[in-house]
């Protein structure tokens, strides 16, 4: 079980692996808070999102710490993440579930995307979402919010453990969205959920083509010996 960098290998196959036949995965392995609450995607271009998690966490705004001028400081924790999320990871912002303010911006999202970052996931609002939503890149979002950050969000940290949609999120766990959301998978497990999750996907695939076909879920779905038997010959003939 790998603790390195994300191989190439191990991305492509995640890519393609639903995040409901990862969550099965994560839940075979006793894991079942993986799965971000309230957290939707709003781009509707660009891949599936796989990348490493780089986190920034925010508290509670205060009114005379939190005002404009904080952004003219180059070491402000949002500026700076922003600046220095290493590409092919997924930035991953802490808004506590708090919709009522962005956690970032049009500018924001688009300088990560230009900089090379796989993604961007929060459980806050997202203000420009108009513009954000049409680009070619992979965002999420807790709703869609036009106050600045500073009316509710106070930046703290980079690259700690956080939560996001309820869900502990610490720097290098793999961050994998689809259409349906984002789940999180220790790092230490993402190659081997890679090749399971993508046994499991070609399963899935001959079981739905059998219940196109007409045939009843029982001994199908979950497979009896004879379902197995006739998986592998399918699986054979590919």
């Amino acid at each position: 079980m790998s603790t390195g960098p994300l191989s190439a290998e191990t991305r492509a196959l995640l890519s393609k692996i639903s995040t409901a036949t990862l969550t099965s995965q994560l839940m075979q392995r006793g894991l079942r808070n993986t799965f971000m609450q309230n957290v939707h995607r709003l781009t509707t271009g660009g891949p599936s999102m796989v990348g490493e998690a780089f986190t920034l966490r925010y508290i509670p705004a205060r009114e005379d710490i939190d005002v404009s001028a904080v952004f003219e400081d180059w070491e402000h924790p949002q500026r700076k993440a922003v600046e220095t999320v290493p590409p092919g990871h997924v930035m991953v912002i802490d808004c506590r579930r708090d919709t009522r303010a962005a956690g970032a911006g049009s500018i924001l999202i688009t300088r990560m995307m230009v900089r090379g970052a796989a993604g961007v996931v929060t459980d806050g609002g997202l203000r420009d979402s108009p513009t954000i939503e049409a680009l070619d890149f992979p965002v999420y979002y807790g709703g869609r919010s036009a106050p600045t950050n500073l009316t509710r969000h106070h930046a703290v940290d980079i690259n700690v453990p956080v939560g996001c949609g309820d869900v502990p999120v610490y720097p290098g766990d793999i961050i994998v969205g689809d259409r349906e959301g984002v789940v999180v998978i220790p790092r230490h497990l993402a190659d081997e959920i890679a090749v399971q999750g993508t046994e499991q996907t070609l399963m899935e695939d001959f079981v739905t083509e059998r219940v196109l076909a007409g045939q009843s879920i029982l001994g199908l779905y979950p497979a009896n010996a004879e379902t197995i038997a006739a998986f592998e010959a399918w699986k054979a003939g590919k």
